[in-house]
């Protein structure tokens, strides 16, 4: 079965409280990150309609500080399906309070693996992307693979096609 990545659109819309801020008033990176970790997490298992774990948390880029009170969306979605793996791009956004004007203040790309009930990786459905930002994200996850692969020493760069073939181009 192939799924499309709208299948999986998971989004979360809460208010930055107080007790979940810095001494600035900004709110916590962790508690994003948890946040967004949820997020990808359900649309990890709307995609596969498994167990779901997080296997790694692959980029996380912080742009702009959420101050108390603001109303954060954050947007999951599959972006690429391997064969028990999917890649998980996320998009936080804040509202302006008077012109209700969205934001985009973070981002970040989770990898999580679709397990059973012993935690033993199962393979999940493959994805077709369908607007250009999904083909770009899908094109982008395997060299983001790769590159995965070869700095934790499970590839040899020698064999990751696609990023050489973005240097022989």
């Amino acid at each position: 079965m192939i799924k499309s990545p709208k299948e999986s659109l998971t989004i979360l819309t809460d208010m930055v409280l107080p007790g979940e801020t810095n001494p600035l008033g900004n709110f916590f990176g962790g508690e994003l990150l948890a946040r967004m970790d949820r997020a990808c997490s359900i649309a990890a298992r709307r995609h596969s309609h498994k167990i779901v774990v997080t296997a790694s948390v692959n980029h996380v880029a912080f742009n702009k500080a959420v101050p108390v009170g603001s109303v954060v969306t954050i947007e999951a979605k599959v972006s690429r399906a391997f064969r028990s793996s999917m890649e998980i791009y996320v998009d936080v956004w804040v509202e302006d309070r008077k012109s209700q004007e969205r934001t985009k203040v973070n981002e970040g790309i989770y990898t999580f693996v679709a397990v059973d009930k012993n935690g033993i990786p199962v393979e999940v459905p493959k994805i077709k992307p369908e607007t250009k930002l999904e083909k770009q994200r899908y094109e982008g996850a395997l060299r983001r693979k790769e590159l995965s692969l070869i700095l934790s020493g499970r590839m040899k760069p020698s064999d990751a096609s696609e990023l050489k073939a973005l240097f022989l181009n």
